[in-house]
């Protein structure tokens, strides 16, 4: 028996959070007394065997070019193979877009319990019951799971990555291939952008408080300071001041940064809901009144155009820049 952790890239690079899943899994197997393998699927830039220094002992590749896109019933299909080669009792995904399609699938052909979301560790003193958040990000639920085999996604930025070492692990090649694949990628566009806005540390976002697009240089300018990523509040894209693709809340990208900056967003319950598993949030706005600073940790009432400048100014003296 052992725990398989489903390692997800972009491009042949590592996604963050799969780094975050890797080292949940490894402590886990740590845990229950256990080995960890991993599956990744797809060509990477660097050796497979790499993964090693994060305490993996062995990995599964599915070597395609097929698996470079996506597609949720072809990666199910390559990882129950390593499953069945693995006899894993315990599969872990990330709680990204890749994780919360194949997961379910996984966990349906295994009839083994799903929790979905996870913050911590499990606690095996009496079972085995994991943690989660529930009503977007509001409370946390201990979810007990009885099955024989268990599949855990895990929340972004709740986990920390850690390397155990310069060990390598075994690489092992699967079967599986994705030539009978039915999504197939006609165009890809790529997201602009310094720091992916699923992957950041960071997240600096604005709202109508910006009062239009042509003022948007100053926060440009703040989340390069930090190396962070750019958002807006739904109104902000829906009125074409800002792409979709940067729209965060329970509609739109869910983040769960280190810290969230939000600047001229009133903190409607729609917004709050996809940012409130942020660790620190903070807010700008000169509505004293606003509801997100019932929400966050620190708070600055005043002229966003005054103090987001000088914000920039004071980060830029500390870095040197």
């Amino acid at each position: 028996m052992s725990v398989l952790i489903f390692v997800d890239q972009a491009e042949g690079q590592i996604r963050k959070a799969s780094l975050e899943a890797l080292s949940y899994g490894v402590a886990l197997a740590k845990q229950i007394g256990t080995t960890a393998n991993a599956v990744v699927l797809g060509n990477l830039a660097k050796n497979a065997a790499d993964l090693g220094s994060y305490g993996v002992s062995k990995v599964y590749h599915g070597e395609s070019d097929t698996f470079n896109t996506m597609d949720a019933q072809a990666y199910t299909n390559a990882i129950m193979e390593a499953v069945q080669k693995s006899n894993a009792e315990v599969i872990v995904f990330s709680h990204n877009q890749t994780g919360r399609a194949v997961a379910p699938r996984i966990a349906a052909k295994l009839k083994a319990g799903l929790v979905a979301g996870a913050v911590a560790l499990p606690d095996t003193s009496n079972g085995f019951a994991v943690r989660k958040s529930v009503f977007s990000g509001k409370a946390f639920a201990n979810v007990a799971i009885t099955s024989p085999v268990k599949v855990i996604t895990v929340n972004p930025n709740s986990f920390r990555i850690a390397e155990t070492g310069s060990e390598t692990a075994q690489v092992e090649k699967l079967d599986a291939t994705a030539d009978n694949a039915k999504v197939k990628a006609a165009t890809v566009n790529k997201v602009q952008g310094e720091v992916p806005l699923t992957e950041a540390e960071i997240v600096v976002s604005g709202g109508r408080g910006m009062k239009g697009p042509e003022n948007w240089g100053i926060l440009e300018d703040l989340a390069h300071s930090l190396h962070a990523a750019l958002a807006c509040s739904r109104p902000v894209a829906d009125a074409h001041w800002r792409p979709h693709h940067e729209h965060v809340g329970q509609t739109g990208i869910q983040v769960s940064p280190n810290l969230y900056i939000a600047v001229g967003i009133s903190g409607a319950i729609q917004h709050l809901a996809g940012v409130n598993r942020s660790k620190v949030m903070v807010v700008i706005n000169k509505d004293a009144e606003a509801p997100f600073f019932k929400a966050a940790d620190y708070g600055v009432v005043g002229d966003l155009f005054e103090i987001v400048p000088k914000l920039t100014e004071e980060i830029k003296k500390l870095k040197g820049v």
